[in-house]
């Protein structure tokens, strides 16, 4: 050390520092900044000449492949997820099939109900399913409680009672207070659907399409930084490859500016809607549209009408979400969102304003339809040409496809894993050992379980 220390502090003659010498070193110290000043304003200006969508998400070839961009997400996906057999766990059935196992998984793909069954079955066939709970980064709890108890397979307190008995049985929600488990919740009513779902799983991670329900709940189930918001469930015959229900128009076509198909509810805005429609009939398409009889539209209908506009409304209804939003862009109009609360899927590699329209949801008035006329059709092909390429992502298609809302869903779990993970009712010695509160080590713990 001594000898290293010597060689530091050793220096050569010193050269006198003249005048000149300093000069030299200011001019040198200007030129570095303004170098440095003008770098920073070229890649400036060259970051505002991309796409704001290809920060995120870039699309390569006629095939319509993908790369993921790091910023957005990552380079690659590794994951691995253990998904709960139904005959594993005492209950788990019937929150799958109803109390008489009489619900069909068939049945329960149609409609809103369709994400739980649907990501449940990818993930069965997924290349990141694990068949080893110790390997588990993520363990997936199925259940089309929805579904079933719309179909009268359960009711309110029966789900309670079964989600709550599913939770006793497993030790590795247990272990980490149910933050590496993953739920479904597919509709307006999210988690809320298990009544004590704070009490329970107010730690897991919750897929849902909705991210607000405080205008009539004391507490939002949904948290931004655990929970996922996921695409609602497009009618399959508008997202396949083949042959669909039907064709966008060309824009030159189209007979609207702009239409909202949908049931009034008896809520405020789309009541504004049909009243708009009424003054405006050449304008707007919002007919009063009902649950049964002559004044409910069929499925292919639906679409008919739908695709007959430059711009989709899309209000809120019961809750802040809303399915019109995901199927304006199957049909290529312009979806206009007016639900000030709305949470929206994949904003990591999404930029909305590039591809829809948020607009206040107070101001649904004749300023709203100005507005939209005022747009030229150059700019709404433009918008429309760009959510044509980012609608992959609307499709639940398996993870050998690139783009699609379960590759976004893997991506976006991918940020929820934790390397280890504990809870108020777990405890670890000095070997490793993870215990509980009477010290009984992890493999002995016995199902059920005290919950919280």
């Amino acid at each position: 050390m001594g000898s290293i220390k010597n060689k530091l502090f050793v220096h050569p003659t010193a050269t006198p520092c003249t005048r000149t010498h300093q000069i030299g070193a200011l001019a040198l110290i200007a030129v570095t900044f303004f170098i440095t000043r003008l770098l920073d304003q070229s890649l400036s200006s060259t970051a505002t000449l991309h796409s704001p969508l290809s920060d995120g998400i870039n699309f390569s070839g006629d095939d319509g492949s993908v790369r993921w961009q790091i910023r957005g997400y990552g380079s690659y996906v590794s994951l691995k997820i253990y998904v709960y057999d139904e005959n594993e766990i005492e209950g788990l059935k019937q929150l799958l099939y109803g109390r008489d196992g009489k619900i069909s998984p068939e049945s329960c793909l149609k409609g809103q109900w369709g994400t739980q069954v649907k990501i449940h079955i990818l993930l069965l066939n997924s290349r990141f399913r694990t068949h080893n709970k110790a390997d588990a980064d993520l363990f997936f709890v199925p259940a089309y409680a929805k579904c079933v108890r719309m179909m009268g397979g359960l009711n309110d307190k029966e789900i309670n009672q079964s989600y709550v008995k599913v939770l006793s049985q497993m030790p590795y929600f247990r272990l980490s207070g149910g933050r590496n488990h993953i739920f479904v919740f597919p509709s307006g009513a999210g988690a809320h659907l298990f009544k004590s779902w704070a009490t329970y799983i107010n730690g897991s991670i919750i897929l849902t399409p909705e991210g607000d329900r405080t205008d009539k709940r004391d507490t939002s189930a949904f948290n931004t930084w655990k929970d996922i918001i996921i695409p609602g469930n497009v009618d399959d015959g508008m997202t396949s490859n083949g042959v669909r229900l039907v064709d966008p128009l060309p824009l030159s076509k189209r007979k609207y500016l702009a239409n909202y198909l949908g049931r009034a509810q008896g809520k405020l805005g789309r009541l504004q809607l049909i009243d708009l429609a009424k003054q405006f009939p050449n304008k707007l398409e919002c007919p009063e549209l009902k649950l049964s009889g002559p004044e409910k539209l069929g499925k292919t209908d639906y679409f008919l009408h739908l695709r007959n506009a430059k711009f989709c409304l899309a209000p809120r209804g019961e809750s802040s979400w809303t399915l019109r939003f995901y199927e304006s862009f199957f049909v290529e109009c312009v979806p206009v969102l007016l639900s000030d609360y709305a949470e929206l899927p994949f904003q990591n590699v999404i930029d909305y304003s590039q591809i829809s329209i948020k607009w206040p949801s107070s101001r649904t008035t004749t300023q709203l339809l100005d507005y939209l006329e005022s747009i030229p059709d150059k700019h709404i092909e433009e918008m429309i040409a760009r959510g044509r390429k980012l609608r992959c992502l609307f499709v639940y298609g398996p993870d050998s496809e690139p783009c699609s809302a379960f590759s976004g869903i893997l991506w976006e779990l991918q940020r929820k894993t934790r390397r280890f993970h504990h809870s108020p009712e777990t405890f670890w010695l000095h070997n490793g050992t993870i215990v509980n509160r009477d010290l009984v080590g992890f493999n002995e713990w016995t199902p059920p379980m005290p919950l919280p």
